[in-house]
C-alpha cells in the first residue's frame, strides 16, 4: 500500500527516531573522549610523579656523595705525616646529642690520637661552660684507661676562654692543665634549675590539676609548694653526683692541688693566673707554646666533626620522603636534668 501522500504523523515519529540515533551516537562518541582523555591526564600525573621521584633522588644521591667526599677530605686526621700534636677539642655544651661535646664521639677521636704512632702528644684544647656529668665522667674514665695503655705519650689540657664545671671535670684527668692568665677555670660544682611559679598561679587564678601514681613523681613541681623531704632527697642526690666531681679532681691534679680550701670545690671559679696559685691548673701557656715547647711543628685536629650535609641531608631527605608520600597518596586516593655547670 502506498505511503503517498506523506501523513504528518509519520513524518514526526521519523524525525524523532532519527534524532535519537545521531543523540546516541554523539553521547557515546563525546563519553569516548572525555575518558581517554581522563585516562591520558591520569598517566600524565603517574609520570610525572615518577620523574619527580627520580629527580628528587638523583639530587639527594649527589649531595650525599658531596657531603661525604668533603668529610673525608676534611676529617682524615691519618693522613698527617710526620711528628704532630694531636688535638681533641672540647668546645660549647658537653650533652649526649651529636651537635654538642659527646662522650661517644670524643672517646672514639681520643683513641685515634692515642695510638696514631706519629703523634707525640695529645691536647685537649677546651673551651666549655661544661654541661652532662654523665658524658664528662665518661671521657674522664676512658682518658684513665688511654694513659695507663699509653705510658709514652702525655695528655695536656690547653683552656682557652672557658674550662669550668664538667669541662674542668675532663682536664683534671690530663698531666698537665695549662691555661691563659685571663681563663676561666673552676667552677666545681653540681646544679640542677628549678623555679616556683605557685603564687603566681594563684594570682591569675590558674589551677594546678597535675595527677601523678607515686607520691614523689611531681617532685619539685613549679606550680606545687617544695616539700621539705622531697627537697632534701634532691639535695643527696646532688651531693653525691658532686662527691664524684671532687673524687675525679682530686684522682687526677692529686699532689699538685697546693691548698686544701674546701672553697676550691664549692662552685667557686677563677682566672687562669689564680688556678696556678691554687693549683688547679699548671701553669699559663697556649697550644701554639706547647708546641714550641715539644718542638713539634705541626697539630692535627682529630675531633669528630659532622658535615652540614650530614645534618641537612637528613632533614631534606625526610621532608622530601614525606612530602612525595603525601602527594602519591593523595594521587592514589584520587585515583628536669642535672648539669655541671
Amino acid at each position: 500500500m502506498s505511503d503517498w501522500p506523506p501523513k504528518p504523523e509519520n513524518d514526526h515519529q521519523n524525525r524523532q527516531h532519527n534524532t535519537s540515533n545521531t543523540t546516541g551516537k554523539e553521547w557515546q562518541i563525546l563519553e569516548k573522549a572525555v575518558l581517554a582523555s581522563v585516562q591520558e591526564q591520569r598517566r600524565a600525573r603517574r609520570w610525572g610523579i615518577f620523574f619527580k621521584f627520580l629527580t628528587f633522588a638523583y639530587i639527594l644521591f649527589v649531595l650525599v656523595l658531596l657531603g661525604k667526599s668533603c668529610s673525608m677530605a676534611s676529617s682524615d686526621p691519618t693522613a698527617a705525616a710526620g711528628s704532630h700534636l694531636a688535638v681533641v677539642d672540647i668546645i660549647g655544651t658537653i650533652a649526649a646529642d651529636k651537635q654538642s661535646v659527646n662522650s661517644t664521639d670524643t672517646v672514639k677521636a681520643l683513641k685515634k690520637a692515642f695510638e696514631n704512632k706519629q703523634s707525640k702528644a695529645v691536647v685537649l684544647n677546651i673551651n666549655s661552660p661544661g654541661g652532662s656529668p654523665v658524658q664528662s665522667d665518661e671521657i674522664w674514665q676512658e682518658i684513665q684507661y688511654l694513659k695507663k695503655n699509653h705510658t709514652d705519650k702525655k695528655l695536656y689540657a690547653v683552656i682557652g676562654d672557658t674550662g669550668a664545671s664538667g669541662a674542668y671535670y675532663i682536664a683534671s684527668a690530663a698531666d698537665e692543665i695549662i691555661v691563659n692568665p685571663s681563663s676561666l677555670v673552676g667552677s666545681i660544682g653540681v646544679i640542677m634549675p628549678n623555679y616556683g611559679v605557685n603564687g603566681l598561679m594563684q594570682k591569675l587564678g590558674v589551677e594546678d590539676r597535675t595527677m601523678t601514681s607515686g607520691e614523689n613523681k611531681a617532685l619539685l613541681s613549679m606550680t606545687q609548694p617544695v616539700d621539705a623531704a622531697q627537697k632534701a632527697h634532691v639535695q643527696g642526690v646532688l651531693d653525691n653526683v658532686h662527691d664524684h666531681f671532687i673524687n675525679a679532681v682530686k684522682q687526677g691534679r692529686g699532689k699538685k692541688l697546693k691548698s686544701q680550701d674546701p672553697a676550691i670545690f664549692s662552685g667557686l671559679f677563677w682566672t687562669g693566673e689564680q688556678a696556678v696559685k691554687l693549683g688547679i691548673a699548671d701553669r699559663t701557656g697556649s697550644l701554639n707554646t706547647l708546641k714550641r715547647e715539644l718542638n713539634v711543628q705541626k697539630s692535627v685536629n682529630y675531633t669528630i666533626e659532622y658535615s652540614p650535609f650530614d645534618s641537612v641531608l637528613g632533614r631534606v631527605g625526610s621532608s622530601i620522603g614525606q612530602g612525595f608520600a603525601s602527594s602519591l597518596s593523595q594521587q592514589v586516593q584520587s585515583e628536669q636534668k642535672i648539669n655541671l655547670q
